[in-house]
């Protein structure tokens, strides 16, 4: 069973108070997109996002720390997020386009040629989102399938409630389930990076400087 199989609790009734069923186009967005907050599109609806939490962007700024440091010294590619828009073209014939803006992605140097001034036209190596209460379905099913869709090599989902980790990598069409070996999750499109789910839960949680050590980055 894949993760967009499982069945996910409702979302909070929060959700019930932002706009439904709000449509443009793709350029209408791009022009109406100018305010404070953070919205994505797909497929002509426009999906506002809730503030995020403290634990949130704690653990967002923590681990794009993380990736982005080791890439650099790596000369590996591009790491960029949590507002930098990724342009997906999905589903079976890709006739659905998507503007998503994930909390990390990762582009390789072989690939910085889709990265354009303000949006990534194309899929990812690497896409992280970070749960928040009202988007469990989001991300854990509909991001997913879209994502896996769209191209997407690695999908990563962090959730700070359930504190797990959950990493998936392409092979062929489909997402795999990256397993957790000696108790660190492994990248497949970034050789040699690996994250320790332990690092994220653990109080107070370990200096970034530390686990980039680990990952022999000095």
């Amino acid at each position: 069973m894949t993760i967009a199989d499982q069945k996910l609790p409702p979302p909070p009734d929060f959700e019930k108070s932002l706009p439904k069923g709000l449509r443009m186009s793709e350029e209408e967005f791009i022009a109406w997109y100018t305010f404070e907050g953070q919205a994505e599109w797909v497929d002509g609806e426009v999906v506002i996002m809730s503030p995020v939490s403290l634990a949130h962007e704690h653990i967002q700024w923590w681990v794009k720390n993380l990736l982005k440091f080791y890439c650099d010294d790596k000369r590996l590619g591009m790491v960029m997020g949590p507002q930098f828009v990724m342009r997906l073209k999905f589903s079976a014939q890709r006739k659905k386009v998507s503007r998503r803006e994930p909390d990390i992605l990762f582009v390789a140097e072989a690939r910085k040629d889709l990265v354009k001034p303000n949006h990534l036209d194309g899929p990812p190596d690497l896409a992280v989102e970070i749960i928040s209460p009202e988007s469990q379905n989001r991300d854990r099913r509909q991001k997913y399938l879209e994502y896996e869709s769209a191209g997407v090599a690695e999908y990563w989902i962090i959730d700070p409630l359930s504190e797990t980790v959950d990493a998936f990598a392409r092979e062929g069409e489909s997402f795999v389930e990256i397993p957790e070996r000696q108790e660190k999750i492994t990248s497949r499109v970034v050789p040699g990076w690996y994250l320790r789910p332990a690092w994220l839960w653990q109080q107070p949680r370990l200096d970034v400087r530390v686990a980039l050590a680990e990952l022999g980055i000095k």
